[in-house]
């Protein structure tokens, strides 16, 4: 396994699973499994309704607690909630979250983030950051705020490396968490002829070369699985190293295009959105 050491000295894996669009009850069967096959950084949100499940899958899998980096993420409507922070921590029944986001930038995220700033210093969080944030408003809270976000979670991949943004990041010693690195269920990217060639040259997939693009860029990558087989192929990637030539190589592929893009209506409906407690 390979780490990145966050501004405030904690220590994150550089890779891990992420439970979006999971049942509670598949999140818990994924979690436990991707435990067992050594993954210890699991990624959840309020939004996701699944952090019950993620929380059973941790216990059922043995791991002990402390070996584990918890990630979970504030929605909207919850931001300026004074118990937002505990009733989290009773879904994922743990004491403590490794590292929490607020999940997307509503009107109300300044309020939000002094309710992590809070947790932080009482010591139920031990990293905060924010997901889905423009450049703009993660600057105003690198501004602004008390602490300074240690990580912040996008969308990033090959066709979409996120170059400015690492700019920003690395001025700051900030971290990457990077959501669709594998495309969003894009063949068009995974099946790019550079990727063919480099998993023949390295005896791997094409999905794990570019998992291993991600790694040797400098970001943290959680991608989400419900097959063993391919949780435990989403992990093996810390064998081998991509060359000078083939990092360049890789990066002729970015165009420039994303998958996601946020709009108005969007944010709007995000912080009306209520969560229905998960099960």
């Amino acid at each position: 396994m390979e780490y990145f050491a966050l501004n405030n000295g904690t220590k994150m894996p550089m890779a891990g699973i992420g439970v979006f669009m999971m049942s509670p009850q598949e999140a818990e069967a994924s979690v436990e499994s991707a435990l067992r096959s050594g993954v210890r950084l699991i990624d959840t949100a309020n939004g996701y309704m699944n952090e019950s499940g993620t929380g059973r899958g941790i216990k059922k899998s043995g791991v002990a607690r402390e070996d584990i980096f918890l990630v979970t993420k504030l929605w909207p409507t919850v931001y300026e909630k004074e118990t937002a922070v505990e009733e989290t921590l009773k879904r994922l029944d743990t004491d403590y979250i490794d590292l929490l986001f607020l999940h997307q930038p509503t009107d109300n995220w300044r309020e939000g983030y002094k309710n992590i700033e809070k947790a932080y210093k009482e010591g139920k969080v031990k990293a905060i950051g924010l997901s889905n944030f423009p450049e703009e408003l993660l600057q105003e809270a690198i501004d602004t705020m008390e602490i300074k976000p240690q990580v912040v979670q996008v969308e990033a991949h090959p066709y979409f490396p996120q170059t400015e943004l690492k700019k920003l990041l690395l001025k700051y010693d900030m971290g990457l968490m990077a959501w669709y690195p594998l495309g969003h269920g894009d063949k068009s990217l995974i099946e790019q002829p550079v990727f063919g060639k480099l998993a023949e040259k390295y005896g791997k997939s094409n999905a794990q070369i570019i998992l291993r693009w991600h790694i040797q860029s400098g970001n943290v990558v959680i991608p989400g699985s419900k097959n063993p087989d391919h949780i435990r192929d989403n992990f093996d990637i810390f064998d081998f190293e991509l060359s000078a030539d083939d990092m360049a190589e890789i990066a002729n592929v970015d165009n420039g295009v994303r998958y996601y893009t946020a709009t108005p209506e969007a944010l709007a409906a995000y912080a009306s959105m209520e969560l229905k407690e998960d099960l």
